[in-house]
């Protein structure tokens, strides 16, 4: 099992969650995290760490977020690995009240 970084971290981006994590898994891009499922351990600790709760795991990702676990593997290939916490974006307090942003995600 792995856990996956949904919609609401759509130009939030905010990077608790790395800061926890034991392994490498956090791939970065311009306005959005994802987690590699094949280097996610399962370990739970990035979850309760997001501050808009878009991690969850891979069992509990609702039917309308599904494609988001084939989003985070493909995106992992192709993103950065990030290991830092970061300052998030400016407008991210605004962004995290946004729930419909997967128009906006850039890659």
């Amino acid at each position: 099992m792995t856990f996956v970084v949904t919609e609401s971290c759509i130009k939030c981006k905010y990077t608790d969650c790395v800061e926890v994590c034991p392994v490498d898994c956090f791939h970065e891009g311009p306005n959005f995290l994802v987690i590699d499922p094949e280097e996610c351990i399962d370990c739970t600790l990035c979850e309760p760490e997001c501050p808009v709760e878009a991690i969850l795991s891979e069992d509990d990702v609702p039917e309308d977020q599904r494609h988001f676990l084939e989003l985070n593997a493909e995106l992992a290939k192709e993103w950065p690995v990030l290991t830092e916490k970061k300052d998030a974006p400016e407008d991210a307090d605004e962004w995290s009240k946004v729930k419909v942003k997967l128009e906006y995600l850039e890659r």
